[in-house]
């Protein structure tokens, strides 16, 4: 009570963030007279001048006001559409690095427009990220039209361009792209070789639409660059040949946490079946089995908790995984630890490699290395908690130009799931009848087939937009306006398409006309659609406006609120209901047992609904217990992604810093002086007396590293020698060895050798480091049993293994150059340094020791010393006289 009253008086801290925003509203419609007087090339000019007054020291916040009314006055000229006030409030909540929350069909599509002209005149790139490539193509070539106007180069980044073409497009002022164009061209850009090759300019700023899609639905799974390991495909086909012989009783299945589980009599019915295929010896859990077991857990996964046409899809003798979320295809996206190749045998088509993470990254640790970001989207305020806690974002939302008049109607529960389908087709007929149009929307395409085959049998006329569709999803979305028309739709999220009442006239200009050639055809053309369209708009609105039938509720309230949103654009009447029943995943998994008997004791008949808003309030709850489950889970991920980001920050600064430099011998000759210090200190501690010296050991570590025979068992001999002077002597000879291959293959060459194989160990360290975090991560968990807590160990751990992995790096550097052969000239040669960039990272990646060492041209032969290479003085003369190469062939050397 106290709350609301505080809130009438001091208004709330939403309307605070707003309030001195109107001010700058209204100086930007004081503008508008001044700039629809300007010429088009004066207002084009005026970017030119922004520029200049940003170099003289401005900042681009005192040119906002300027700016975007510069901007209007474009859009005007160039769309034909004006800024609405509330769409100016947007812009510079935009700008100014927060989410504006804005109705469907308020045109955020617009709104961006403002603070990306803006924030592109630093000359520094501003990124509009889309959730496909239809909307970032589309968008780049509406919106491109303002910035075009005004002096800006647009790009946009789709699936299928080249290197040069990307590098192309992000060097533009403006560039349209997926979340997943901009994260994977991030990874491989860390996995090249020249600067040059790089795709990505410095990250400046970022609008992101459909922002709690991308930041909080997709940032459960990370984005992950993956090389082919061995084929296991055989293994995988005769795991699943035993999977349909287990029943309901031979395993447990939590569904809450997508866990499924043998039984003890499924352990034992599962030994029995594979002993008699010839699979397992011993028991299963036998440690000789860990691998069988890995693949008998993933198969009973692939089984048992994913569903065909509900989890993904087969199509071209492939699993193509569904967005949960969106109801789209991920084509190239699969799941990790062997449970792709479980789905594949399941389904018998080909089973593709398993596949080892080469590079990875979340999409929270991805924009987060953006140091301004902004969001638009329908649905944000349900989780302002986490935009504000992971991402530092606040949420603002931005009143509607008109107000809101759809009807939302309680939600109407039945007990069986064919009760309420039937109430569902009863009410889609109902609205046919009236001319209603209506949009239906489903959980998975599963469901919205079982939909389409019951209006089939009905006779209703509709349109299924599902992932097998979503081709012609635009088309069919734009069309679902128009007076009786059925859409069934999976998922709306970011669909990014209005429904406008009676049909979207751009999109059937560009359809229906893109053949007509002649000028007074097309105009005809457009005059008969323009009417057709306006006439069907009335017959819409006359009959309620845009129907919204949700089948059943989302775990999340967010993509009920999305689908519901689809309706009342822009003032116009409309309506909204969801049908469930309590065989729905919702309500089946949080707990409907009581319901259903409760339902059964009050006397609820087949075919009855219960309607009141206790239920709305209590589903409420149900899924803010869901989300808030969700964002641990997202949580928990990213404080364990955090660790391995600042060694991945790490990794990457240091390969950009190799790049840069002309010369890497300076770290070569650092890694080395620590490889002998850490080989001599291993040795010979510290304080030990000469007979507790292992140099028997430390003379072979010098010839395995260093590729030196030298007589360190001679030098402990000497009377008062200490380890800094074998560490001494060690150091001076391994120096003078290299010093002599840099001068016999030049100091060019070398420098060459030694930047491109620094490269490639050290990316070769990177993903063995990868893999072991993987691993570790599989099992920290068990630390909680010994009242550990699971974070800390994995970080104390994972600090660890960094640290051994660059001193395995140090060592494979060192030790691979020591051994390395080279002659000027040799194409072995050339081709090994040949910098090999993200194309042979997702194919098999061969040792560059194996690469460089096999750069000899000529075969070893006994009788002839050209074709010996290098050889250690103290070395077993290759002639094979058995005496020393100092004394035998060397010796006039």
């Amino acid at each position: 009570m106290f709350g609301a009253i505080a809130r009438r008086i001091f208004g709330s801290a939403n309307d605070r963030i707003l309030k001195p925003l109107y001010k700058e509203v209204a100086a930007v419609n004081a503008l508008e007279p001044e700039m629809a007087r300007l010429s088009d090339d004066e207002l084009r000019g005026r970017t030119e001048l922004f520029r200049q007054r940003l170099a003289a020291g401005e900042t681009v916040n005192d040119l906002m006001v300027e700016a975007f009314a510069t901007v209007r006055e474009a859009a005007k000229r160039t769309l034909g559409q004006r800024h609405f006030d509330v769409q100016l409030l947007g812009g510079m909540v935009l700008h100014q690095g927060r989410i504006a929350e804005m109705r469907t069909g308020e045109g955020k599509t617009l709104v961006a427009t403002l603070p990306v002209y803006l924030n592109a005149l630093t000359g520094k790139g501003v990124h509009v990220v889309t959730v496909n490539d239809y909307l970032a193509a589309r968008d780049s070539e509406w919106m491109g039209q303002v910035y075009k106007f005004l002096g800006l180069t647009v790009g946009v980044i789709v699936h299928g361009l080249d290197d040069a073409e990307r590098q192309q497009q992000y060097a533009c002022d403006v560039t349209y792209a997926t979340n997943n164009e901009i994260g994977f061209d991030y990874l491989r850009d860390n996995m090249k070789f020249r600067l040059e090759e790089m795709v990505h300019r410095p990250f400046h700023y970022a609008i992101i639409d459909e922002v709690d899609s991308i930041l909080i639905d997709e940032a459960r799974t990370p984005l992950v660059i993956s090389g082919p390991t061995e084929d296991n495909s055989d293994l995988y086909r005769q795991v699943d040949q035993v999977m349909p012989h287990l029943v309901a009783e031979d395993y447990e299945k939590d569904e809450k946490v997508k866990a499924v589980t043998l039984t003890e009599r499924g352990t034992e019915r599962i030994e029995q079946l594979l002993r008699e295929a010839g699979l397992l010896k011993g028991g299963l859990y036998d440690v000789g089995n860990v691998s069988l077991v890995h693949h008998v857990n993933q198969a009973l996964r692939a089984h048992f908790l994913f569903s065909r046409d509900v989890d993904y899809i087969v199509k071209d003798d492939k699993v193509i995984l569904i967005d949960e979320f969106t109801g789209r295809m991920m084509d190239g996206r699969r799941f990790s630890e062997g449970l792709h190749q479980g789905l594949e045998a399941k389904e018998n088509v080909t089973i593709q490699n398993e596949y080892q993470t080469l590079a990875s990254i979340t999409f929270q640790n991805l924009f987060r290395l953006y140091p301004k970001m902004g969001g638009m989207t329908g649905t944000a305020m349900t989780e302002a908690g986490e935009f504000a806690e992971i991402y530092g974002l606040e949420v603002v939302d931005i009143p509607t130009n008109v107000p809101v008049s759809r009807q939302d109607h309680d939600d109407e529960v039945y007990r069986t799931q064919n009760e309420k389908l039937e109430a569902i087709v009863t009410l889609i007929e109902d609205c046919r009848k009236r001319g209603q149009p209506a949009l239906v929307g489903t959980t998975s395409i599963e469901k919205s087939e079982q939909l389409a085959t019951l209006l089939r049998e009905r006779k209703v006329k509709h349109q299924v937009l599902n992932a097998r569709y979503h081709e012609q999803e635009a088309y069919i979305i734009a069309q679902a306006g128009v007076p009786g028309a059925v859409t069934i739709a999976t998922n709306m999220a970011g669909r990014g398409t209005d429904i406008q009442l009676g049909g979207n006239i751009e999109m059937r200009i560009r359809l229906e006309l893109s053949e007509i050639t002649d000028e007074a055809e097309r105009q005809r053309r457009i005059a008969q659609i323009r009417a057709e369209v306006e006439t069907n708009k009335q017959a819409a609105l006359a009959a309620g406006g845009l129907y919204v039938v949700g089948t059943e509720r989302h775990e999340s309230r967010r993509i009920d609120n999305q689908l519901r949103g689809r309706s009342g654009r822009q003032g116009d009447p409309g309506a909204s209901k969801f049908f469930l029943s309590l065989e729905d995943d919702l309500m089946r998994i949080f707990g409907s047992d009581r319901m259903d008997g409760m339902l059964q004791k009050l006397g609820m008949k087949s075919g009855e609904a219960i309607v009141h808003p206790w239920i709305n309030k209590a589903l409420e709850k149900a899924q803010q217990k869901v989300e808030a489950r969700n964002f641990d889970v997202r949580k928990n991920l990213l404080k364990f992604d955090d660790v391995m980001n600042d060694q991945r920050k790490v990794i990457y600064e240091q390969r950009k810093e190799l790049m840069a430099a002309e010369s890497v011998t300076e770290e070569i000759e650092s890694f080395r002086a620590d490889v002998i210090a850490e080989m001599v200190g291993r040795c010979i501690p510290e304080r030990a007396y000469a007979d507790q010296w292992d140099v028997a050991a430390l003379h072979e570590e010098v010839r395995r590293v260093l590729n030196l025979d030298l007589p360190v068992i001679e030098w402990a001999k000497e009377e008062g020698i200490a380890d800094q002077e074998i560490r001494h002597r060690i150091t001076e000879a391994s120096d003078a060895k290299m010093a002599q291959k840099a001068e016999s293959c030049g100091a060019d060459t070398m420098r060459m050798v030694e930047k491109s194989l620094l490269l490639q160990l050290l990316d070769q360290v990177w993903k063995d480091h990868l893999l072991q975090l993987d691993h570790l991560r599989q099992g920290i968990s068990l630390r909680a049993y010994a009242q550990r807590d699971p974070l800390n160990e994995y970080k104390r751990e994972a600090f660890n293994l960094f640290e051994a992995a660059l001193d395995d790096l140090r060592e494979k550097v060192t030790s691979v150059l020591a051994h390395v052969e080279l002659r000027v000239g040799d194409p072995d040669l050339d081709q090994a340094l040949e910098p090999r960039g993200p194309a042979l990272a997702q194919e098999s990646r061969q040792d560059p020791a194996e690469i460089l060492a096999g750069a000899t041209p000529l075969a070893f032969d006994a009788n002839n010393p050209a074709s010996w290479g290098s050889i250690s003085r103290n070395a077993p003369c290759p002639c094979g006289s058995g005496r020393k190469f100092k004394h035998c062939h060397g010796a006039a050397v």
